[in-house]
């Protein structure tokens, strides 16, 4: 059992769309049913409660368990070490959502966390790590953790995103970005992926070389954003 938590895996490599890999997107899916079907049960103030707790604390001790691993290894760099891409920054927003309700959290969680976590669990940068590995088991725990938890807030405790929080978010993450920058720049780093794309296949393959992909991911990232706010405004408009 402990080759699954080497840092050198031995077993085969991690493939994109493997039957591992879509029953594991799968797995997540079902969770967010569950959570439909349940989301009045969730209102209760006991279900509620233990619901957000729990996965606050998964959501933790995912990131908790990350770190502990480099630094075992004598693996921890500041250079990719550092809890600094969008899905981790979405992590820990998540938990100050679950734990807390608040609004300006889940405004920046939903659009880009959400977002985020879904290409990144579509197309996960996992290199050799295939599933029951430490790391693959993180990485959809931690991505799919912070989607289940925008779902969440969502269906069980009503939160609604708006046109204004889209431009609040969308605000947000390009002043992030920016600061992303000049720390990759001091610590020789590719948080985000803003100074070079992955190594595994992603969706950054079709956008263009460096540094223009930056600005197609603008384009993308606002029309997710969109995206995601469209059943709200749908919803809306059959209401009024």
């Amino acid at each position: 059992m402990w080759s699954y938590f080497r840092w050198e895996y031995e077993n085969d490599p991690f493939i994109l769309f493997s039957m591992e890999h879509i029953l594991t997107l799968l797995t997540i899916g079902l969770c967010g049913l569950l959570i439909y079907f349940f989301r009045r049960l969730l209102r209760t103030p006991f279900y509620n409660k233990l619901f957000r707790y729990s996965l606050a604390g998964l959501l933790v001790l995912a990131e908790a368990s990350l770190q502990s691993w480099f630094l075992y290894y004598d693996a921890w760099s500041v250079s990719y070490s550092l809890p600094l891409h969008l899905s981790s920054i979405s992590l820990f927003l998540a938990v100050i959502m679950l734990l807390t309700k608040n609004k300006l959290a889940f405004e920046f969680t939903y659009f880009a966390g959400l977002g985020s976590a879904i290409q990144a669990m579509l197309t996960p940068d996992l290199d050799i790590y295939s599933f029951p590995h430490f790391r693959y088991i993180h990485f959809f725990i931690s991505h799919g953790g912070v989607a289940i938890a925008c779902l969440f807030m969502i269906l069980a405790e009503r939160f609604k995103p708006t046109l204004r929080s889209l431009w609040r978010s969308f605000a947000a993450l390009n002043a992030y970005t920016a600061f992303i920058f000049i720390v990759n720049k001091i610590v020789d780093g590719n948080y985000m992926f803003i100074m070079r794309k992955p190594h595994n296949p992603s969706i950054l393959d079709f956008l263009g070389p460096w540094p223009w992909y930056i600005l197609v991911l603008e384009g993308i990232a606002l029309v997710s954003f969109f995206i995601l706010l469209l059943p709200f405004l749908i919803r809306r408009r059959v209401k009024n």
